[in-house]
């Protein structure tokens, strides 16, 4: 196994393969294949679309319409987002939109402070995953992106905007939140707390522009409740709750117990590194917190579904990358084993019959992912991250 781990490794050092222009050309690439796909079938765009149109006819955003099935669970902030990609004819709408997608995601990777060789690392590993989420013409790659810059702001004490893209993604879906994970890393924590106020003020009253203040009141009540029944819905959804939660869930069938008892344990987990004091000024220590919430954020969350996983995956690059340490073999196998299942499972190039029969029913896509975050989680409460620091495993 670890040959040929290291045989690709060797492969992706080739000059052609490890220079930037090829990488942003293959990014760029994916969105427009991901939209040659979707010639007459863009549902999840046409969700996102109308909820510009929507908001300027003063109509429901959250129930069911003739021009596209299922209804829309982003904030009613999402109409000013996907405003400039609305109003265009819709299949170059939807190109425009895959195109913003794959590079918020690429710049906000190419923005963090890590070397030339991790950051190739974390873009040809996460390419094949950024496809199936670009397939689905999901938020969640900017979610990841959001997530990324957000810890590069706290880096770069440049809290405002922190703060700033933490309201935005809050606004939108309710995963930007989990930026404030990052607050104790802030060197300007009152300053950082006060903007976090003014931007969500701001972003409250943002839609109102292009519509009316009794409107979007109401709106924001109906995304609360639509929430809510959203979460009720997806306990055994097939494509829904694609994650630790769901995979409980769904192996064992039971429906008696409350979700909370694997959220709060989950939460405390999460938490225990945080009493960590002397490891916050390890850069190691914090880019694997980093990679921590990413994972968590999805893993325990009853919304997540396939194309949500680019955002633990990129968590997943950045844990092993950062590591002060020397992987083992063990860590390289999970790796290999979180590419095949979690990246490769949705594909053609995985068996259909494992995949219909046990990887989707039972939300097994999450798993490679779930046992990264218990490694990760066990490593944090550890391992030593300062430079200097040995471990053999």
């Amino acid at each position: 196994m670890r040959k040929l781990y290291q045989s690709f490794l060797v492969f992706l050092q080739k000059p052609f393969l490890t220079d930037y222009r090829t990488l942003f050309a293959l990014w760029m690439l994916l969105p427009v294949i991901a939209t040659l796909t979707k010639f007459k079938s863009y549902n999840n765009f046409l969700i996102f679309r109308y909820v510009f149109w929507h908001t300027i006819d003063h109509t429901s955003l959250y129930t069911s319409y003739e021009q596209y099935y299922d209804t829309n669970h982003y904030g009613p902030f999402f109409s000013l987002v996907i405003a400039p990609f609305a109003i265009f004819p819709e299949y170059f709408g939807l190109l425009l939109w895959e195109i913003a997608l794959a590079l918020a995601l690429f710049y906000s990777i190419r923005k963090l402070p890590l070397s030339d060789k991790k950051l190739i690392f974390i873009y040809w590993f996460c390419a094949h995953e950024l496809l199936t989420a670009l397939f689905m013409s999901q938020f969640n790659i900017a979610i990841a992106a959001i997530i990324l810059v957000t810890f590069y702001c706290i880096e770069k004490e440049k809290d405002i905007w922190a703060a700033f893209w933490i309201m935005f993604g809050t606004f939108v879906k309710l995963y930007g939140v989990v930026g404030l994970a990052f607050f104790f890393f802030s060197k300007h924590k009152g300053k950082f707390i006060f903007y976090l106020f003014v931007w969500a003020i701001v972003m409250f009253i943002a839609p109102m522009v292009i519509s009316s203040p009794d409107y979007i009141i109401s709106q924001y009540w109906e995304w609360w409740e639509s929430l809510i029944s959203k979460n009720a819905d997806n306990a055994f959804a097939y494509s829904q709750n694609i994650s630790l939660l769901g995979m409980v869930r769904k192996i064992s069938q039971c429906t008696s117990y409350s979700d909370l008892l694997i959220i709060i344990p989950g939460l405390f987990i999460l938490g225990l590194p945080y009493l960590r004091f002397k490891q916050f000024k390890y850069k190691a220590f914090r880019f694997t917190l980093l990679a921590s919430v990413m994972m968590f954020v999805v893993l325990f969350s009853t919304g997540s579904e396939s194309s949500t996983y680019i955002i633990p995956f990129v968590g997943v690059a950045i844990w092993y990358i950062v590591a002060p340490w020397k992987r083992s073999k063990w860590d390289i196998a999970l790796m290999v084993f979180a590419f095949i299942l979690t990246s490769m499972s949705p594909s053609d190039l995985f068996p259909s019959f494992i995949r219909k029969q046990y990887v989707v029913p039972y939300a097994l896509k999450a798993l490679p992912c779930v046992l990264i975050w218990f490694k990760l989680s066990y490593e944090m409460c550890r391992n030593d991250y300062s430079p200097q620091s040995v471990i053999n495993e």
